[in-house]
């Protein structure tokens, strides 16, 4: 009995970083993922965008709305990024990596069935994982448009020359690069991360099986025209709320649009 008490104790881990408890758990390469779990409802995945970690979903109207209304709230740190493993090596990064780690962690809770919310790169990620992953019944892309479908999409090269000190900042890249920098954020991973950024042809995104919400922010078009995704997904919605691309995903229109959805 005390052997099987010990065990438990050395494969379970939890990180407490201020009032948020995080777990963590190997994925399909070893790479340890941290990821928060709260609630014990039907499970949401939130997934996080670029220079940033599960931390920006932990204050939002969303969460807190989800849970108020039952839902069990995961939200991993992609790797690279928060509590995860950061690795510099590239081929920690490539072939849709982090995409496989948030199927391995839907592996590691035993969920048979979940939705998921991506905001801005996550919704880049969550589109390459809704190609193949039949347990989503539900997705939300926030904050995107087309362009993400091009492999060589020249506003990801361009981010990823920034950070990766192949190119001198321009009046697109310093802002995003001197944020990084003033948060402490190690620009080498921001880099591999714009360098094997998933990919989703249009192609795939009309396979795509799970009811789809594309909920974008007036007048944010750089990340591409949000109604053109709309369009290439079978039986996709799409609302425009109010507000900038940094902080609408906190706000109470986003929520209260994404709880609407995830009820229907």
């Amino acid at each position: 009995m005390k052997r099987a008490i010990i065990t438990l104790l050395i494969l379970t881990t939890f990180l407490v970083q201020g009032q948020q408890t995080y777990k963590t758990f190997s994925s399909f390469d070893k790479t340890t993922i941290a990821f928060s779990d709260e609630g014990k409802g039907s499970p949401v995945i939130l997934i996080h965008g670029f220079i940033s970690s599960g931390k920006s979903w932990q204050q939002t109207a969303l969460k807190k709305d989800l849970l108020l209304e039952g839902y069990r709230v995961i939200i991993p740190d992609l790797r690279g990024n928060g509590n995860s493993d950061r690795p510099h090596n590239s081929a920690a990064y490539a072939n849709d990596a982090e995409v496989k780690d948030i199927v391995a962690l839907a592996d590691h809770l035993q969920l048979s069935s979940y939705s998921a919310v991506g905001y801005s790169r996550g919704a880049i990620v969550l589109a390459k994982l809704l190609v193949n992953e039949e347990r989503i019944d539900l997705a939300v892309l926030g904050g995107m448009g087309l362009d993400f479908t091009n492999p060589d999409w020249d506003r990801r090269l361009m981010f990823q020359e920034a950070f990766n000190g192949s190119a001198p900042l321009n009046e697109v890249t310093s802002g995003a690069v001197n944020y990084a920098k003033s948060i402490g954020s190690d620009l080498k991973i921001l880099g591999l991360l714009q360098e094997f950024q998933p990919v989703t042809s249009i192609d795939e995104l009309r396979k795509i099986k799970a009811k789809v919400l594309v909920i974008a922010v007036d007048q944010d078009t750089d990340n591409g025209n949000p109604k053109e995704l709309q369009q290439k997904i079978s039986g996709a919605a799409l609302i425009i709320v109010p507000g900038d691309h940094n902080n609408t995903y906190k706000s109470q229109v986003f929520s209260t649009e994404i709880l609407s959805f995830l009820k229907k």
